[in-house]
């Protein structure tokens, strides 16, 4: 479960990076027309919101000392394949192109 969790967030982060090496050029303008409603008043509207006398609680916080049982962790190293990512911009596969 772990290596999958390394892998989707080295996706991410990929896509990410990915995102920024991007060359992006507009080729059609683009238009919007938005739909136009008439409303009309048909009474006038009164609006009275109630009231209330709030007593709030007295909280205190503290601290007191408990003899807990906790769980010993102990770690070791070991060698793992880990994803790796090659980004080539568009700008640089431009430049491929051209032989530069």
């Amino acid at each position: 479960m772990r290596h999958t969790l390394g892998i989707a967030g080295a996706l991410a982060v990929a896509g990410l990076v990915g995102l920024t090496g991007c060359d992006v050029r507009k080729t059609q303008e683009g238009h919007v027309q938005a739909p136009k409603y008439e409303v009309e008043k048909k009474q006038s509207g009164e609006v009275q919101l109630p009231k209330y006398d709030v007593t709030a609680p007295d909280v205190k916080v503290g601290s007191t000392q408990k003899e807990v049982t906790v769980p010993k962790v102990e770690t070791e190293k070991k060698t793992i394949d880990v994803p790796s990512v090659d980004i080539t911009t568009a700008r640089d596969k431009e430049k491929q192109k051209q032989g530069g």
